[in-house]
C-alpha cells in the first residue's frame, strides 16, 4: 500500500492519529468507540499517516475525518465513494478509507456504493448502522425494522429493511465483515483484516444511537444475551454458538439450521466457516434473528484484481505501445478531429469532415430558440412543411450583397483578429491564390485556440490555428438544408461556394436565426 521502506516509517500511536478537534458526538454514542478503534488499528498498518485518508459524506458518522489526524475531505451526501474512488485512481499508493452511515450509504448513496463494490476498488469501506436517520433528528433510514415508529413513520415503518452484508455480497465486494461498536478487541481485529485486504473492503459496524433508536442491537451488545444470540465467525472452525457452546448450525438440505449440541448432534455435524465459500457467505448474509444468531467476522473474502491494477495495467501497456505520446499537448491540442463520412445529396463535401470550432459566442442564440428552433428544424426539413418559403429559400439570400471577407493562409494571427473585429464577423475564410476555400478561422479558434496560450500574435498566422478543408455549401442549397447540416455536425459557420468551388460567402447560426425570426413575426 506505500513504496516507502518500513524502516523510515515512523512509529504512531493512537494519538498520533487523533486531531486537535473536540469531538463532538452525542454522550454515549457508539460512534467514540468505532473512531477510538480505528486510531488504534491505524498505527498496526505500517502507513505514514500523511499516506491515509478519510473520506466521509452527511450524517454523524460523517464528521470523522475532522477527528483524525490525517487527510481527509468531508464531501456532499452519498458520494463519498466517489471521490475515494476518483482519489485512488490518480494516487494508488494512499490508504482510502470511506466512512458512512446506513442513510448515507445505503440510500441517496446507494448507487455509488453498489458501484464502488463491484468495481473492487482498493478501498476500506466502513458502514455505520445505526438503523436510524441520527443527524437529521430520527427519520427511519433503510435499516429500519417493519414497523419502526419514527418523526417520518408515525404509524411505523411498511418497508423491508436493507441488509448491508448481503447488498455488499450481491455487489460483488470482495471482502465482508461484520462487528460492533462495543465489541472492542473484535473490531480492531475486524479493521485490521480490512485494510490488509487488496479490493473493496466492506465492514458493516453495529453501532448505537442513545438518543433516537437506543437498544436496538441490545440482543447481541448485552452480555447476558449476546452468547445466545451472536456466531463469531472463524475460519475453518465450526460454527459453534451459546452461553456454554453447546449450539450449533449445519446444514439440512440446502438450509441452514440450528442444532442443540448432544441431542442427536455433535460438533462434527456443523458447518465449518470457509470465508472463500460465496455459496456459504450467502447463507450467512441471509440468517435473521431470532431465528437464528447474527452473524460477527469475516463473512467473506476472495482474493481478485482490483480496479486500479487493471487501471494502471491498461496504462502501461498503452505508454509501452506509444511512449512518446504527449498528454499536456493532447490536452491542449485544436479543438478538431476528423472523420470519414459520404458525401450528402447537393453538399460539396472535402474528403474528410473537419469538425469546425463551436464559437461559445453563439450559444445564447442556440438557448434563445430553445425548444422551438428544435421544433421549427424539423418542421421544415417535413414534406408538410408551412414554412415553405424557408425549405425552397437558397442560402444565397442570407449573404446577397455581403463581399466575402477572405485572407491568405499566411496571415498574421494579429491582422485576422483585428479584421474580425472592425467587420463585426464571427468567421473568416480562409482562401489559396485561386479563392478556393482551404480553411476557416473563427472565433472559436480566438477563445479556445489563442486567448490564453499566444502572446505573439504578429508572428503566429491563421494557417496554424484555422479549421482546414471546411465543408462547403453551394448557394443553391436551402436553408432548412443548410441548417440541418449545421444541427447534426454542430457547426456555426459554412462557407459558400458556386459551381466552380470559389468562394462566395459565409452563412453563420446567426444568419439562420435571424432569418427564422422573420418567419414567426410573419
Amino acid at each position: 500500500m506505500t513504496d516507502i521502506p518500513v524502516q523510515n516509517i515512523p512509529t504512531y500511536t493512537r494519538k498520533d492519529f487523533a486531531s486537535d478537534q473536540t469531538v463532538r458526538w452525542c454522550p454515549g454514542c457508539g460512534d467514540y468507540a468505532i473512531i477510538a478503534g480505528v486510531q488504534k488499528t491505524l498505527p498496526g498498518l505500517g502507513i505514514p499517516k500523511e499516506n491515509i485518508v478519510f473520506i466521509s459524506g452527511i450524517g454523524c458518522s460523517s464528521r470523522f475525518p475532522y477527528y483524525m489526524n490525517t487527510y481527509g475531505i468531508h464531501s456532499i451526501h452519498g458520494r463519498a465513494p466517489t471521490l475515494a474512488t476518483g482519489l485512488k485512481i490518480a494516487r494508488p499508493e494512499l490508504s482510502v478509507w470511506v466512512v458512512t452511515g446506513d442513510g448515507d450509504g445505503l440510500s441517496i448513496g446507494g448507487n455509488h456504493l453498489l458501484h464502488a463494490c463491484r468495481r473492487n476498488i482498493d478501498l476500506n469501506i466502513l458502514l455505520f448502522n445505526n438503523r436510524i436517520y441520527g443527524l437529521t433528528k430520527g427519520q427511519y433510514s433503510p435499516t429500519s425494522l417493519p414497523g419502526t415508529k419514527t418523526k417520518s413513520s408515525p404509524m411505523g415503518s411498511i418497508e423491508p429493511a436493507f441488509n448491508p452484508v448481503a447488498v455488499a455480497l450481491g455487489a460483488e465486494a470482495t471482502f465482508i465483515a461484520r462487528t460492533m461498536d462495543t465489541l472492542t478487541r473484535h473490531l480492531e481485529a475486524t479493521l485490521l483484516a480490512a485494510a490488509e485486504h487488496k479490493g473493496t473492503s466492506f465492514v458493516e459496524i453495529f453501532q448505537n444511537c442513545v438518543i433516537f433508536n437506543n437498544g436496538t442491537w441490545e440482543h447481541v451488545a448485552e452480555k447476558s444475551t449476546q452468547d445466545d444470540n451472536a456466531l463469531f465467525l472463524e475460519h475453518g472452525q465450526p460454527m459453534i454458538f451459546g452461553k456454554d457452546k453447546d449450539k450449533g448450525l449445519r446444514l439440512n438440505g440446502l438450509r441452514l439450521e440450528v442444532v442443540q449440541l448432544g441431542n442427536g448432534a455433535t460438533e462434527a455435524d456443523l458447518l465449518v466457516h470457509d470465508e472463500t465459500n460465496d455459496h456459504l457467505a450467502y447463507l450467512l448474509t441471509q440468517m435473521d434473528y431470532p431465528d437464528f444468531p447474527v452473524p460477527f467476522g469475516v463473512i467473506y473474502r476472495t482474493p481478485k484484481p482490483s480496479y486500479e491494477e487493471l487501471l494502471m495495467g491498461q496504462i502501461h501497456e498503452s505508454q509501452a505501445k506509444k511512449p512518446d505520446t504527449d498528454l499536456r499537448a493532447l490536452y491542449q491540442a485544436d479543438y478538431t478531429w476528423t472523420i470519414e463520412e459520404e458525401a450528402e445529396p447537393e453538399v460539396m463535401m472535402s474528403d474528410t469532415t473537419e469538425t469546425m470550432a463551436i464559437s461559445g459566442l453563439d450559444e445564447a442564440y442556440m438557448d434563445e430558440m430553445g425548444e422551438e428552433l428544435g421544433q421549427l428544424t424539423r418542421e421544415m426539413t417535413s414534406q408538410e412543411s408551412p414554412y415553405a418559403d424557408i425549405t425552397q429559400a437558397p442560402i444565397a439570400v442570407l449573404h446577397q450583397n455581403r463581399t466575402p471577407i477572405t485572407v491568405t493562409p499566411d496571415t498574421s494571427l494579429a491582422q485576422a483578429i483585428t479584421m474580425m473585429q472592425e467587420a463585426g464577423v464571427g468567421a473568416l475564410l480562409v482562401v489559396d491564390t485561386e479563392s478556393h476555400p482551404v480553411g476557416i478561422f473563427t472565433e472559436g479558434d480566438v477563445l479556445m485556440k489563442i486567448a490564453t496560450r499566444v502572446t505573439d500574435l504578429e508572428s503566429r498566422t491563421v494557417s496554424e490555428f484555422m479549421t482546414p478543408n471546411p465543408d462547403t455549401l453551394p448557394a443553391h442549397v436551402s436553408i432548412a438544408h443548410a441548417l440541418h447540416l449545421m444541427s447534426i455536425h454542430h457547426y456555426r459557420h459554412i462557407p459558400i461556394v458556386d459551381d466552380s468551388g470559389l468562394v462566395q460567402g459565409v452563412v453563420s447560426f446567426r444568419d439562420m436565426v435571424r432569418y427564422i425570426e422573420t418567419v414567426f413575426d410573419r
